[in-house]
């Protein structure tokens, strides 16, 4: 007998689980629309070549890949009638044989990949957001999956940083709305570009950015090593240690940069829209705990400005949501000078902290309101009269389907979590009354069934 199971890195969920798991995707969706920004979908797989090459070395390979269906090594002429190879043959090369399609890596590229495909049908500047699952062939861990859900809002078609300064509000509202106590740390690619110049290595920008991304995971010492393995030299990197320990709030270190970047054009622009992001969000007496976090690089390469990455307070989880500014993703589908930035909540990982802090309240897990008892055929015909009568005035309410004695229909409403259950037995019916029960107080009241629609609904 085959033994049940799901492959490491995914999950089952259950009804609590989901109903937590949409208490988190209509807070995060109001606040979206509240902004103006409007839902779309793409499809779970995107061709290859629209995925390859835009997340960097290490990210296409965590993609994973669709073999394509039939037999298409026989026809490539790579293998015999017997399956056996025919002649060398590269992995790459044997991949794109038997593979031109993958799960989505992230919900960003192909959104890039819409905006090209349908820009005759959309509005510049373009509000949108997406929810929707993402794959990543990583290692599982703690708040780490295969199958995860991003919720990511962006805006393209435009170059103004008021759009970095909105979506640091949806970010303040969005977790103060899920009691989340966090703190945002930004930073901007054109700084972390200037620093590269500065100490002597513009041309390995990239490599820099990979290194510090993995900061939290592996240590100074380990970003370090990863640095001198890439060919950057000593004197490079104790140039790096004094700039990522700088001290002081916002204004202070972007001061301190100002003259550490003075030769770089590029770093001192970085440096100009940091300090507007921070101009606006003083203006508008924003209270988020805002961060400059030199360490912040974001490991994607498509990002050229502002970065962002949240962090919940009291939870080690890494980030819950991040994104930046990317000048031209749309550039590789012909689109060339379309800026756009956005940030992704991570649905999953949100769900993890809400459930360690214990913050899911009892909206969250609201089900059923109303449970009605079934004690014979009699009872059953009015009892689905009231039925009807409740779910019209739009309270979730059920009947337990068959007759049944009261301490199992009471068991029944406690493990669903209903809080009320309406007895119409007999005695009940001959009265003209119900009995309503709170199953949370065990208090009980003899109503008319126009006193009880009046008492659900208050």
């Amino acid at each position: 007998m085959q033994k049940p199971s799901i492959p490491k890195g995914t999950r089952d969920f259950g009804p609590t689980e989901m109903a937590r798991r949409n208490y988190i995707f209509d807070q995060v969706k109001c606040v979206f629309q509240k902004y103006g920004y409007q839902p779309i979908e793409t499809p779970a797989m995107e061709n290859l070549s629209t995925l390859l090459g835009k997340y960097g070395e290490e990210g296409d390979k965590l993609l994973f890949k669709i073999l394509n269906s039939g037999n298409y090594l026989a026809s490539s002429g790579v293998i015999d009638e017997n399956g056996n190879t025919k002649e060398k043959i590269s992995s790459s090369s044997f991949t794109n044989l038997i593979s031109e399609k993958g799960l989505r890596y992230d919900l960003t590229v192909p959104f890039a990949r819409f905006v090209v495909q349908h820009r005759n049908d959309i509005q510049f500047p373009f509000k949108r957001f997406q929810i929707q699952p993402v794959w990543r062939a990583d290692r599982p861990q703690k708040g780490r999956y295969r199958e995860f859900y991003q919720c990511d809002v962006d805006v393209i078609g435009s170059n103004a940083l008021i759009n970095e300064v909105e979506l640091i509000q949806i970010i303040e509202e969005i977790f103060l709305q899920l009691d989340i106590p966090v703190s945002i740390h930004l930073n901007n690619r054109k700084i972390l570009a200037g620093i590269a110049e500065v100490i002597g290595e513009p041309d390995k920008f990239i490599a820099i950015t990979v290194a510090i991304d993995k900061l939290d995971k592996i240590g100074i010492e380990g970003v370090n090593k990863e640095l001198v393995s890439n060919g950057i030299s000593n004197d490079s990197i104790n140039k790096l240690q004094p700039i990522f320990a700088l001290s002081g709030g916002f204004l202070e270190k972007l001061l301190s940069l100002e003259t550490i970047l003075a030769s770089s054009e590029t770093g001192l622009k970085g440096v100009s829209e940091m300090r507007t992001i921070l101009d606006y969000l003083e203006a508008l007496n924003s209270k988020a705990p805002v961060i400059l976090d030199l360490t912040l690089a974001r490991g994607l390469n498509y990002y050229t400005g502002a970065i962002f990455e949240v962090k919940a307070q009291g939870v080690n989880i890494g980030s819950i949501c991040g994104g930046g500014r990317y000048d031209d993703l749309t550039g590789v589908f012909g689109l060339n000078g379309i800026s756009g930035v956005g940030v992704s909540f991570g649905a999953d990982r949100i769900y993890d902290v809400l459930n360690e802090l214990n913050l899911f309240n009892e909206k969250a897990i609201a089900g059923t309101k109303v449970l009605i008892t079934n004690f014979g055929a009699d009872e059953e015909k009015f009892a689905l009269g009231l039925l009807q009568t409740i779910r019209k005035s739009g309270i979730p309410s059920e009947i337990y389907p068959e007759s049944a004695g009261l301490k199992k229909q009471f068991s029944y409403a406690d493990a669903k979590n209903i809080q009320f259950v309406v007895l119409c037995g007999s005695d009940e019916l001959a009265k003209g009354l119900v009995t309503l029960k709170n199953m949370k107080s065990g208090e009980q009241q003899s109503l008319t069934t126009e006193d009880l629609l009046q008492f659900l609904l208050s």
